[in-house]
């Protein structure tokens, strides 16, 4: 117990202090701190030095599960909790908390029912995709993402920004993901009912590509609860650290964000804390074993 107490504080309290409360001579303290660390300590010192380095290289956004499976990827041999006890004694952290902000709902004029109904897990890509519209805050003023996700990977497949929001901005990002995509059977698009989606032109666009149109219930975010969560991690892990000058500069490091990190690097809790773009490739070997 006093061994524990002389480490866990003889960085924190005075060595007087230290040595009156537990008894013991300045220059057995000052031969004590010399000493080497056992082998346990530096086996943590160790792991602590991977540990901080896959938390930077998440772009300092990983809890330790997270890191405790890029541990074990590369051989390392630990727990999670003795992960979590280094990550502590380390002042690393995940990155977390970030609130939505509300918007001013608009009145809907051509709305299609709810066929999604909360089924986020389809069996294969291309069988479901979800997209949102959110905003980033610049300098020179807003900044309006779009974003299409394959429900399967969660993989974000198509987006668009621009500084007005706007039919097109929703349209560039679906173009986009069919583009990409080059689904061959029918695909289910779900959206909330913001007045983007409601246009004559995003139906129009869906007929003509051969896609099924399915929105969320009035005011009910849950329905779209993927491309909310997407949103929540972008704000929190990449846009709740910056100050942009410019919408460029938001839109580079959006960018970077969605198809150098997030897709291809960031493991996520339903792809068995896999990336989207490893998850699907983990699929296709499958299908090309059976």
């Amino acid at each position: 117990m006093r061994y524990a107490f002389i480490q866990s504080h003889r960085h924190q309290l005075p060595v007087r202090h230290l040595c009156s409360l537990l008894n013991v001579h300045p220059s057995g303290f000052y031969a004590w701190r010399r000493q080497p660390l056992s082998a346990r300590g530096c086996e943590d010192k160790r792991l602590s030095g991977l540990i901080k380095q896959f938390w930077l290289e998440s772009g300092a956004v990983y809890g330790y599960r997270k890191i405790h499976r890029d541990l074990h990827e590369i051989g390392e041999c630990c727990g999670p909790n003795r992960v979590h006890r280094l990550m502590k004694d380390a002042g690393i952290r995940a990155q977390v908390g970030y609130r939505k902000p509300r918007h001013k709902v608009g009145k809907a004029h051509d709305v299609t029912p709810n066929v999604l109904q909360r089924q986020f897990n389809p069996a294969a890509p291309n069988e479901r995709w979800a997209t949102d519209i959110t905003h980033i805050r610049t300098h020179e003023g807003w900044l309006y993402l779009a974003v299409v996700i394959d429900l399967f990977s969660r993989r974000v497949i198509g987006w668009s920004m621009q500084s007005r929001i706007t039919s097109d901005l929703v349209l560039d990002a679906l173009l986009m993901s069919v583009w990409r995509r080059k689904p061959v059977s029918k695909v289910l698009v779900h959206s909330d009912q913001g007045s983007q989606y409601t246009s004559y032109d995003w139906s129009a666009f869906l007929r003509a590509n051969g896609l099924e149109g399915s929105m969320s219930r009035r005011g009910n975010c849950h329905d779209n609860a993927v491309a909310e969560s997407f949103f929540q991690l972008l704000k929190r892990e990449r846009v709740k650290r910056k100050i942009y000058p410019t919408r460029q500069d938001a839109r580079a490091d959006i960018f970077d964000y969605i198809e150098m990190f997030y897709n291809v690097r960031r493991r996520h809790g339903s792809n068995s804390l896999l990336s989207p773009v490893d998850y699907e490739q983990h699929h296709e070997k499958q299908l090309e074993s059976v």
